[in-house]
């Protein structure tokens, strides 16, 4: 099983390309939370995720014939970008297998840092099978994106960086997809810190490792369905697995749409974007997941900042309905003169700010001296949706929340 020992031995390696990330205390989530929140900038990183480090002890420790014939990997974007860059640096060719609709970004990245691209498959567990094909074919080394113990003592080299930069944490927060990231940092912390509690997190839709201690056994889900693209695999790791029942505390679950508020408090009060995979650890402290005192220090493990644009503008506008900051009505007016006039003088009255207006006479689902009005409306918070939703209906209008 993965020791401390070889967490340490792969710090040299990991430094040689990797960054060490910085820790940062949070003002606005430690008075959010009561807690002490100290966040793990790793969405910092070169590649922008940590997958980085262990791509890179993994391929320093290949032999002069394995670097020779080359390596493959699947992924769905992160460990794509770090083995890419890894490989490049050593002088290795490398071939990416990533599901079809993995993030253009991180596809485009991948390919910049050298790598490349095969695109095959619905999710990473497709991609994988696709991957095993090449190495038989070609004869190149595999990288496992978890399930390899080089790859997880890499990925525990942030517990090391941790344990450092605040040996008084009492608790640290940290996704799970397949198992390595929160294998190596709670084999690092459990070994270098007293007392420390590690509380592995998943997307509710993606939920196989919470699922499987519940059972007791090892479970593969039959499909995943996430914001968080970075953890949605079907399965942990073998090895991860034995790891994680004998050395992660606890392991809690949080929402897509928890997970998009953190991501949006993340954006407004700390400057700093990640992923869906990068906001889950935050999104449970929010929650409230798992149990924690006042003055607590915590540390959530920003794992992944690479984000594609199109998509952030979907998991933003979900944070801020989360948040009351945004609302989509629709209702219904008389054709007449004037009224669209009134409806907004009271969004107005209520100091609400309306983005668009969609009035359409010739919907089916009306009477025909009516029409339909579709608002979108930037709001100061749940009280103020209420208070305007009252005075609309008190007023007569039958109105539909559409978000």
């Amino acid at each position: 099983m993965l020791s401390l020992a070889d967490i340490e031995a792969a710090q040299p390696r990991v430094a040689a390309v990797a960054r060490r990330t910085p820790l940062e205390y949070s003002h606005s989530f430690s008075r959010m939370t009561g807690a002490e929140i100290q966040l793990k900038l790793e969405n910092f990183q070169r590649t922008g995720s940590f997958k980085i480090r262990g791509a890179m002890n993994r391929i320093a420790t290949l032999s002069a014939d394995e670097k020779e014939a080359g390596v493959v990997t699947a992924s769905a974007g992160n460990h794509a970008q770090g083995v890419a860059l890894a490989a490049t640096r050593e002088g290795i060719d490398s071939k990416i297998v990533m599901p079809k609709h993995a993030p253009i970004a991180k596809i485009e990245a991948t390919e910049g840092y050298g790598g490349e691209v095969v695109l095959f498959g619905a999710d990473y567990n497709d991609a994988q099978s696709r991957a095993h094909e090449i190495e038989a074919d070609e004869g190149r080394t595999y990288v496992h994106a978890f399930d390899d113990e080089y790859v997880m003592a890499g990925q525990g080299t942030i517990g090391l960086e941790i344990a450092e930069q605040c040996p008084e944490a009492d608790t640290v927060v940290v996704p799970i997809g397949g198992g390595g990231l929160i294998s190596g940092i709670a084999t690092a912390l459990k070994g270098t810190l007293d007392d420390v509690r590690v509380i592995g997190v998943q997307a509710e839709g993606a939920s196989s490792v919470a699922d499987s201690l519940k059972k007791g056994t090892r479970q593969e889900l039959e499909s995943v369905d996430t914001i968080a693209d970075g953890i949605a695999t079907r399965s942990v790791g073998r090895k991860p697995w034995e790891i994680i029942q004998e050395r992660v505390d606890e392991v809690v679950t949080v929402s897509d749409n928890e997970i998009a508020l953190a991501l949006t408090y993340l954006l407004e009060r700390s400057k700093t974007m990640v992923e869906g995979a990068g906001a889950v650890a935050l999104a449970a402290v929010l929650a409230e997941r798992f149990d924690y005192d006042e003055d607590e220090v915590i540390v959530p493990a920003l794992c992944g900042g690479n984000i594609d644009l199109n998509d952030l503008t979907t998991v933003v506008m979900r944070g801020l309905v989360q948040m009351g900051r945004y609302l989509k009505i629709r209702t219904e007016l008389k054709d007449r003169p004037g009224s669209l006039q009134q409806l907004v003088e009271i969004i107005s009255d209520h100091q609400a700010n309306i983005y668009g207006v969609q009035h359409d006479r010739t919907s089916r689902d009306i009477a025909m001296n009516a029409a339909e009005v579709v608002l979108d409306i930037e709001t100061h918070g749940h009280d103020h949706i209420d208070d305007l939703l009252g005075d609309l209906e008190s007023r007569g209008y039958e109105v539909e929340i559409l978000v």
